[in-house]
């Protein structure tokens, strides 16, 4: 994942009605109608949310007709776990010189 692409990810998960729209999307996928219900949002707003989690490709949509279904998208979840790894991992490039050595 690249660092823009990672950046965006982590903004559109830093909100807490985009994770209570992933959570619920981890039921399976749903209509907008109901998680307009679910979340008690006017339109425009989940619209505003949706788009943020589209954008950053955790969520995947499908027209049909005058509706919206979202899902997760499972294959960005492996990634953003794989990027949460590699940037957790030490990456052995300091020397052990300067390992927590300032100035």
């Amino acid at each position: 994942m690249e660092e823009k692409e990672a950046i965006r990810t982590f903004k559109a998960l830093g909100d807490e009605k985009r994770l209570r729209i992933l959570s619920l999307l981890r039921q399976g996928e749903r209509c907008a109608c109901v998680l307009l219900e679910d979340l008690n949002l006017s339109q425009p707003t989940l619209s505003h949310h949706m788009k943020i989690l589209c954008d950053a490709n955790l969520v995947t949509g499908r027209r049909e007709g005058k509706w919206v279904y979202y899902s997760l998208n499972v294959h960005q979840g492996d990634v953003l776990q794989q990027m949460i790894r590699d940037l957790m991992t030490p990456s052995g490039d300091t020397a052990p010189d300067d390992a927590g050595r300032c100035c």
